[in-house]
């Protein structure tokens, strides 16, 4: 069976060494699963307290500056877990201080999608190579609502992407890996840190926008968002973590057990089928009848308002006609409107939308009653839109023609 990348998949991968004995990922443990490896190391099981205190509170992921702790055990820790096991390769800041990372798991534990042949194995990536690399953003921004300063974590969830959005760099390749829990747990608490340091201060908020499709990597983003949200953990407020999904049915329906309120957001992106189809590959095979179907369960399970992102590419989807098509898409269900224009992507044949189209557009939604958000445009001077830095800092991603 193919295997769903680039790279066919006949026989298993073979193993990089450095993989195969892989240390334990801190971000990858709960303070039970932290608790037993310290106690097989011959720490004391109070340790984990005091080591999730360290990273979590105090920010500091080196074992030897943890000085409660015995010089022992901070050898044992340093020897035996891997704290950040994720590169990254290039920093960049635009002007409205929005800060991007591109991160480099090449020598990371990353799991193989499931596709038959090589089951969720664990592989290593072409060092270097945007097979290896994905994106996360740091977004500061003021909330419409409180006036409050916020901090905006935007994480991957996979290394590339299966959706193939035609307007999108984060799929040009397609799918080459699964992100684990903790690596993406590692992104919000490297961006959380370069808050900090830059005098931002902590996140306040995280949304999965980043590479990748969350609904078809639930195994890594439920246990992500429980640490997300736990107090011994990131300590956010599950309402403050916006999961993105392009459309999974059975995905929405997944993330509405779980008993964390977070916001869902399903990226629309068009009013009707035809165009969908046209602009979303995945959208032969997903309505958006089935989409309003799942919203709709999703906020009866938990009574979270679902926010319907519709990115607005010029002259292909920014038109009266099809604003008037999605407010009655949005009247189904209760919902609420994020207008996104488009960051052009060098290669890709989709224009920025003129600004008396995207106010129009607004004006039309908000006349039929919706409530309509234009997300302001962040990080345009350094490739923020997902997946540019990687295809940028990469001239050999495939571009379709």
């Amino acid at each position: 069976m193919a295997h769903p990348t680039r790279r066919g998949c006949s026989t298993p991968p073979k193993l990089h060494p450095a993989v195969r004995a892989a240390n334990p990922h801190f971000f990858d443990q709960t303070p039970e699963s932290l608790a037993d490896l310290l106690a097989g190391w011959g720490m004391p099981r109070f340790r984990a307290k005091q080591v999730l205190d360290w990273v979590y509170r105090k920010g500091v992921a080196a074992p030897q500056a943890m000085t409660n702790l015995s010089q022992r055990d901070r050898d044992t820790l340093a020897h035996e877990m891997t704290f950040l096991n994720g590169r990254v390769i290039r920093q960049q800041t635009a002007t409205d201080a929005t800060q991007k990372l591109l991160i480099d798991w090449s020598l990371a534990a990353l799991v193989t999608p499931d596709a038959g042949c090589s089951l969720n194995s664990l592989t290593v990536l072409n060092e270097g190579s945007s097979e290896s690399q994905t994106e996360c953003v740091l977004i500061p921004s003021t909330s419409r609502d409180s006036g409050k300063a916020r901090r905006t974590a935007c994480v991957s969830s996979q290394v590339g992407c299966p959706v193939g959005c035609k307007f999108c760099a984060s799929g040009l390749g397609g799918l080459d890996a699964n992100l684990t829990a903790g690596q993406i747990v590692q992104q919000a608490w490297q961006l959380s840190r370069l808050g900090i340091d830059k005098g931002l201060g902590p996140l306040t908020n995280v949304v999965f926008m980043g590479m990748g499709e969350p609904m078809v990597n639930l195994k890594a983003v439920l246990p992500a968002l429980h640490t997300l949200a736990a107090d011994w953990g990131m300590n956010l407020s599950a309402r403050r973590i916006t999961v993105s999904t392009v459309g999974v049915p059975a995905g929405i329906r997944r993330l509405a057990t779980i008993d964390l309120p977070v916001t869902l957001a399903i990226s629309l992106h068009a009013p009707n089928d035809d165009l969908r189809k046209q602009i979303i590959p995945w959208a032969e095979g997903v309505t958006i009848d089935q989409l309003v179907d799942a919203g709709r369960d999703y906020f009866t399970q938990t009574r979270r308002e679902i926010t319907l992102e519709y990115i607005l590419l010029g002259g292909l989807n920014d038109q009266p006609e099809h604003a008037h098509e999605l407010a009655a898409v949005s009247k189904r269900l209760r919902s609420n409107i994020n207008l996104i224009r488009y960051n052009e992507v060098a290669g890709l044949p989709f224009a920025r939308p003129h600004a008396d189209d995207v106010h129009r557009f607004q004006r039309i939604l908000t006349d039929a009653g919706r409530t309509t958000h234009i997300r302001a445009s962040r990080g345009r001077d350094i490739a923020a839109a997902c997946g540019q830095l990687r295809h940028e800092s990469n001239p050999s991603t495939t571009t379709p023609a």
